[in-house]
């Protein structure tokens, strides 16, 4: 039996790879309540209602052929916030199994139409964001080079220009590991 998470980006699914790794866990290893023994992702491209019931439509035709077991869903929160991102994809599901309802995230339920278990997990901070704004709380190294995004936002202002807290946030990310948290070796070599 195998078992698939669900992800928004290609970058979720490399983070999830990574941590992985850095916590020294195999795929193969029980991770926990919703990242069990991760086996397969499929990427979702960014999240929208119909990506999300074009992606498990795609899945359920293949959970007995795949031998699916459990099917995580890991989505941002963005300026949503965490229940509506829950209510997306209960809706999303509800198409498949009218029964199956995701009261919490982090909880498996049971769906007898698809014949898995099914759990989803809202990447956020304090209700909103995604990836980048998690990684950009749990930084653990000095983050001059990107806090001083601010003064550029600033700056951008000045000439009615403009960015998303959701790009700046990303570009946040990149400068970090780029120019704060890069020994000099590696930063000669980028």
């Amino acid at each position: 039996m195998s078992n698939l998470l669900i992800v928004e980006s290609d970058n979720d699914r490399l983070f999830i790879n990574r941590l992985l790794h850095e916590v020294n866990l195999s795929a193969s290893i029980d991770v926990g309540v919703p990242i069990c023994c991760i086996d397969d992702y499929e990427c979702l491209n960014g999240l929208s209602q119909n990506q999300l019931i074009k992606k498990l439509n795609d899945i359920s035709i293949e959970i007995e052929k795949r031998g699916i077991e459990k099917i995580g869903i890991l989505v941002d929160a963005d300026n949503k916030g965490v229940q509506e991102r829950l209510t997306i994809v209960n809706e999303s599901l509800k198409t498949f199994d009218g029964a199956l309802c995701i009261e919490r995230v982090n909880q498996w339920v049971d769906s007898q139409t698809l014949g898995v278990k099914v759990s989803c997990h809202i990447l956020n901070v304090d209700g909103y964001g995604e990836l980048e704004t998690l990684l950009r709380s749990i930084k653990k190294r000095e983050s001059t080079f990107a806090d001083c995004l601010a003064a550029w936002e600033e700056c951008l202002r000045g000439y009615n220009k403009g960015i998303t807290k959701k790009e700046l946030d990303k570009f946040w990310v990149q400068i970090y590991q780029r120019y704060d948290s890069c020994s000099k070796k590696k930063k000669a070599s980028r």
